[in-house]
């Protein structure tokens, strides 16, 4: 169980790796309170999965449905980003369903769904921005050291 928590946090806080601002586009506070917020519920929803409380896993699907519903969620307007966030949509109420039938095996089939959705999403978002600003840095170039040697026999 304890491999399941530690892969759904890893899993989940990669997905909500998101692009950074663009050049010139502020992010904007709004939309990384949403984030937090969405990252708050899933880890609440995850605990509850985990130690099998279907009033917090409710709960917690129902508050990341809420967010669905906000300005900062629909913050591109693309067919593609548009099923990404009915997918979440559609996971988060299965969620809610399963925990109300107690159904631990559902609601983490439905955990799991809804991560995808969230990963799918963010990597959309991500080339949304790589289409529009291709010389940006990428972000995760920020940890790759330029000491890095891909065979250690180089010089």
């Amino acid at each position: 169980m304890k491999r399941l928590i530690a892969f759904g946090v890893t899993f989940l806080l990669l997905a909500l790796v998101g692009a950074p601002p663009a050049p010139g586009q502020p992010r904007g506070k709004n939309v990384e309170k949403l984030m937090r917020a969405k990252l708050k519920h899933s880890q609440v929803l995850l605990e509850g999965i985990s130690i099998g409380d279907f009033k917090k896993i409710s709960a917690s699907a129902e508050e990341l449905l809420q967010l669905t519903k906000t300005e900062e969620w629909l913050m591109h307007k693309t067919p593609k980003y548009q099923m990404h966030s009915n997918e979440f949509q559609r996971a988060a109420e299965t969620l809610i369903r399963k925990a109300k039938e107690k159904n631990i095996d559902g609601t983490t089939l439905a955990f799991f769904d809804m991560t995808m959705s969230c990963v799918r999403c963010h990597q959309h978002v991500r080339e949304i921005r790589d289409a529009k600003w291709p010389n940006a840095p990428s972000e995760a170039l920020r940890f790759v050291s330029t000491d890095f040697k891909l065979d250690s026999r180089s010089p």
